[in-house]
């Protein structure tokens, strides 16, 4: 069976040249880059020429880039660090409702430890509205975060008026742009953020290895403390062969950005357009026009999500749902209910997220199966 991957928003595959440069890496570029030798030199080539790639695919000066283990590690830099090197001017935090875990979990860490977090609500598209957020800044605000893209629904944040507003207040604007780094145009400078997280495996290169952008001038407080690397904010000997593969990805993200943009565009409408004509009840989730190019996410009122994700499986197509299981009771996704969807509904949600591999044949042979693979699931629910 020929299987159709459409879950690129979960994780993509490793370019070859990113294996390949990894490899060598790997081979050659074993030196620690902090020795003075000339292994130790050319593992420092290496990090230096990772640093340049990274710095040139969101606009930032090479200086500006720190290495981390991957989006989840950036986050809490980003986040904690700044806390701790701002509370004494102020304990307050901004974040919106349907962030990653990697950053709701930390801010209510730093709320169990005193400090105090607004987390803004959403409309039903997905979107802060920057009024809003301008009325929830106060004196004692040190930071605000929200992410450039949602990885359930798709939705793109107006973060340049974000920036703006946070930029003209002197408060540190964090994003989380895990998912939009690679995929749409991201830089830094047009969207006044002063830190921003990325992650090698989003676009075509390896897990374990990741960025924070933090913009010059800006202080952190370190998380780790060793041997003072990355420039004292992330301690410990660098993963060359993971940074190298970051590296070639995001290089290779830059070249091909304008291309995969108006192709994957022109492909995720026409998934959207086939799916909402083909199947009854079927609601597109996020915002219509600012999402990322080539994801689809709907949800289907009685179904669950689930089931419907491992009846595509079992037909060769990987896809993913946001609803979860845990201890014999159905939860559906934090993103899903701050939409204003109740329980019930959220839990038939369903994400395709197509990526560099897909092509109109792709979309056909899902259209030929996920109509009765919902008509079936709909069924099996009502029965349960």
């Amino acid at each position: 069976m020929q299987r159709v991957y459409m879950d690129h928003s979960a994780t993509t595959p490793v370019a070859p040249k990113v294996a390949e440069v990894m490899l060598e890496a790997l081979t050659h570029g074993w030196g620690n880059p902090s020795s003075l030798h000339t292994p130790g030199k050319a593992a420092r080539a290496l990090l230096d020429k990772a640093r340049r790639q990274v710095a040139d695919l969101i606009g930032a000066d090479p200086q500006e880039i720190v290495f981390t283990s991957g989006g989840t590690e950036a986050d809490n830099l980003a986040i904690i660090g700044s806390a701790l090197a701002g509370q004494d001017r102020g304990r307050h935090m901004i974040t919106s409702a349907i962030e990653h875990h990697a950053v709701l979990h930390t801010f209510k860490h730093l709320a169990q430890s005193g400090f105090e977090v607004t987390v803004l609500p959403v409309d039903f598209y997905g979107r802060v509205n920057p009024e809003h957020l301008l009325k929830m800044i106060r004196k004692d605000t040190i930071l605000i975060s929200i992410m450039h893209a949602n990885n359930e629904i798709g939705t793109v944040q107006p973060l340049e008026e974000i920036g703006q507003i946070a930029r003209q207040r002197g408060i540190t604007l964090h994003t989380d742009a895990v998912q939009s780094t690679g995929r749409i145009p991201v830089k830094v400078k047009e969207l006044q953020v002063d830190l921003l997280s990325l992650s090698a495996h989003k676009f075509y290169g390896p897990k374990g290895a990741g960025a924070l952008y933090v913009r010059s001038g800006v202080n952190l407080t370190p998380l780790a403390h060793g041997g003072g690397q990355e420039r004292k904010w992330r301690s410990g000997t660098e993963n060359i062969p993971g940074i190298v593969g970051l590296g070639q990805a995001a290089e290779m993200a830059g070249e091909q950005l304008a291309e995969n943009v108006d192709r994957l565009n022109g492909l995720g409408g026409l998934l959207i357009k086939r799916i909402q004509e083909e199947i009854p009840q079927s609601y597109l989730t996020g915002h219509p026009r600012f999402r990322l190019p080539g994801h689809a996410s709907f949800v289907f009122p009685g179904v669950e999500g689930d089931s419907l994700v491992n009846f595509l499986d079992a037909e060769g197509i990987a896809a993913s749902s946001a609803s979860a299981c845990s201890s014999n009771s159905f939860q559906a996704s934090h993103v899903l209910t701050a939409l204003g969807l109740k329980n019930e509904v959220a839990l038939g949600s369903l994400r395709l997220s197509l990526g560099r591999a897909n092509s109109a044949a792709d979309v056909e042979r899902l259209m030929q199966i996920l109509p009765g693979l919902v008509e079936r699931s709909r069924l099996i629910w009502s029965l349960s």
